[in-house]
């Protein structure tokens, strides 16, 4: 394939036998597959990686995330591959008190959205509730997460595939 630069009023162009590919269209499409990669949110984060945080997980712990972060947390491995995002069960995930995200995860282009995660306890699935970043990374989401709302020690943010 022959690629050859050609001059013209509007701009630079390349010729590619027969066709035209302007560089912005270039720069247009590459642009949200590469910014993930450039955000230091998606290369410097704290992993959330236990079975034990995974709504599956049936076993009556009460753990707590009362203290976590501040800082930007990814889900991986045994704890699913992001945050739930719909009402998990009570007593799942190692507490009382399930945490899963409203609103839904965002799309690289959405950029940093803030969403809402609610905690479900009795018959309420967002008893209490709390305000994070969320931010789409391209092949996994990071959140920033700084503790959970309320001095309760039963809440927890859970993972799901």
């Amino acid at each position: 394939m022959i690629l050859t630069k050609n001059r013209k009023l509007n701009g630079s162009s390349f010729h590619f036998e027969g066709g035209h590919f302007i560089i912005s269209h270039l720069i247009q499409c590459l642009f949200p597959i590469l910014l993930p990669f450039a955000l230091s949110e998606c290369q410097n984060y704290g992993t959330l990686s236990s079975a034990d945080r995974k709504i599956t997980y049936t076993y009556n712990h009460y753990y707590c995330d009362r203290y976590i972060g501040p800082g930007w947390f990814r889900f991986d491995g045994a704890a699913g591959k992001r945050m739930a995002s719909s009402c998990p069960p009570t007593r799942r995930c190692g507490t009382y008190t399930t945490g899963w995200l409203t609103g839904g995860h965002p799309s690289v282009a959405d950029g940093q959205v803030t969403r809402r995660v609610c905690f479900h306890w009795w018959a309420n699935c967002c008893r209490r509730s709390t305000n994070i970043k969320v931010r789409n990374c391209g092949s996994y989401y990071v959140y920033y997460l700084s503790g959970t709302p309320y001095p309760y020690c039963n809440l927890r943010y859970c993972g799901s595939d």
